[in-house]
């Protein structure tokens, strides 16, 4: 039986690692090679980093954090935001990050997706999507519209349609962040996360809402979710990830130990 990876987040704003509620009332929590190092020690399967205001701000991802993080630590993580083409994917992926996750640019332009998955591998190739819900039963039967830009912009993409032509591009993972959920730490948004996981053949990442080990065992058992990111209720100290997995495996739920 596979495994369920669990994926600490860390949203990465001028060389520090920050977290608000739906990217909002951010507040400081640290230097994110610290952190990726500390949760590496502690157990987690992979690791993301997302500078969250690269690509509204129009410059490129930090380059010599990313290979600070790879000497820091010996598990895959994926690296996110002031990606705006394959020469960018090419310098993260050589910097030691296993996967580079785009969003705004594959809205954009939705052959970087195809361009990435020939270049490098649809392995390295994650789509991060931000959806919410709305009331549009025509543009958006789904009930979710795909939102940029750090939730600035409406697409008027349907989620689940963006889903499934991205896997037919070539992505090879979906990480599917809930813009209603996001910080909250109220739980996953499990129907779009189990829309999304039984529509395509590629593993689906919930984010958004993660507050309670009992919400990530909902949205693996409930959402069939293959792994879910985490932030706020790791990086203020509330749960500890051995405690998290300790809770995962009475529950039932296969996680991978590390210890």
């Amino acid at each position: 039986m596979l495994t369920k990876r669990i994926i600490p987040c860390l949203d990465v704003r001028q060389g520090r690692v920050t977290k608000g509620v739906k990217f909002q009332n951010n507040v400081d929590l640290g230097d994110p090679v610290e952190m990726a190092a500390r949760y590496y020690d502690q157990g987690c399967d992979e690791l993301v980093f997302y500078d969250i205001t690269a690509s509204a701000e129009g410059r490129p991802i930090d380059i010599d954090m990313v290979r600070a993080v790879a000497r820091a630590i010996r598990i895959p993580f994926a690296v996110g935001g002031g990606i705006s083409d394959l020469a960018d994917m090419s310098r993260v992926l050589l910097a030691g990050a296993e996967k580079v996750s785009v969003n705004s640019l594959a809205v954009r332009n939705p052959n970087i997706i195809a361009d990435g998955a020939k270049a490098f591998g649809s392995q390295c190739i994650v789509l991060g999507m931000d959806p919410v819900a709305v009331n549009k039963p025509a543009q958006c039967p789904s009930g979710y519209e795909i939102t940029v830009r750090g939730f600035r912009e409406h697409t008027g993409l349907d989620a689940l349609d963006w889903a499934r032509r991205a896997v037919d591009l070539g992505a090879g993972e979906i990480v599917v962040n809930s813009v209603d959920a996001d910080g909250t730490r109220q739980g996953f948004e499990l129907r779009l996360t189990r829309l999304i996981a039984e529509a395509v053949g590629v593993p689906v990442v919930a984010s958004g809402g993660a507050g309670s080990p009992q919400h990530l065992i909902d949205v693996f058992n409930t959402a069939h979710a293959d792994a879910a990111i985490i932030a706020g209720m790791i990086h203020t100290g509330d749960y500890q990830l051995p405690a998290i997995k300790d809770a995962l495996t009475q529950a039932g739920v296969p996680v991978r130990r590390h210890w």
